[in-house]
């Protein structure tokens, strides 16, 4: 587990702080300038800056606890909390459901920026989840 521990814990802290970085531009720029944005319809720009700010706050909070169990060890618990963070980034690219974003282009990037973070993370995830599951030939029972 040196290599989950070791290599395992920088990329983490990479892929988070990324993660972190675009998905906080790109949600408060959501929250700030909803209206910008494709509407679904019957949903008041209100209720769907609400929902977008709770949802950051919660996928975020997915990710700080995906951090703490990896760094004390309990990897499988964290890789799913790090799984449902990863849909922060994933529900991202769901505005392309609705419509187009009339917005900056810089603000639109980070629409991609979130997908790709979502990516990483899962990429991650299925790395670690790959060492985890590591059988040695001495650990198999012969029969």
């Amino acid at each position: 587990m040196d290599v989950l521990h070791g290599q395992g814990l920088k990329t983490l802290r990479l892929i988070l702080g990324f993660t972190l970085l675009t998905t906080t531009f790109h949600y408060a720029h959501n929250v700030i300038r909803a209206q910008d944005y494709p509407q679904i319809p019957g949903v008041s720009v209100l209720a769907a800056q609400i929902v977008v700010a709770f949802g950051w706050v919660l996928f975020t909070a997915f990710g700080l606890a995906g951090y703490r169990d990896y760094v004390r060890g309990r990897y499988w618990r964290a890789l799913g909390f790090l799984l449902v963070c990863s849909l922060g980034g994933l529900v991202s690219a769901g505005h392309f459901l609705v419509g187009v974003p009339q917005i900056p282009v810089f603000w639109f990037a980070t629409i991609f920026t979130d997908t790709a973070a979502a990516i990483a993370l899962w990429l991650f995830v299925s790395w670690a989840a790959s060492k985890l599951n590591r059988v040695s030939v001495g650990d198999q029972a012969s029969t």
